[in-house]
């Protein structure tokens, strides 16, 4: 019976956990998505219209940026959650 309960606790622990990652990337991709139109959105466009490579290398190297950030955000958030004797 003590095996079971340890294994709803980590189960429990498991939803919770992805629950709060979920919920700091989804937090995360919206405020870029929202400074990234706002700060660099007029531009943008006007690389689509004018210059299409360097919009593509661009768009490419906002999307690096991004995934860089969320692994770094992701890195931090499991370490500040994770128990420090481990």
């Amino acid at each position: 019976m003590r095996k079971i309960a340890r294994s709803r606790s980590k189960e429990s622990a498991s939803i919770a956990w992805f629950l709060l990652e979920l919920l700091g990337y989804a937090a995360f991709v919206v405020a870029y998505y929202f400074l990234v139109l706002h700060f660099l959105g007029g531009w943008l466009k006007h690389l689509f219209d004018e210059q299409r490579m360097v919009y593509a290398v661009t768009a490419l190297a906002l999307i690096t940026v991004q995934g860089a950030a969320l692994e770094f955000f992701t890195a931090w958030l499991f370490n500040l959650v994770r128990p420090k004797g481990k």
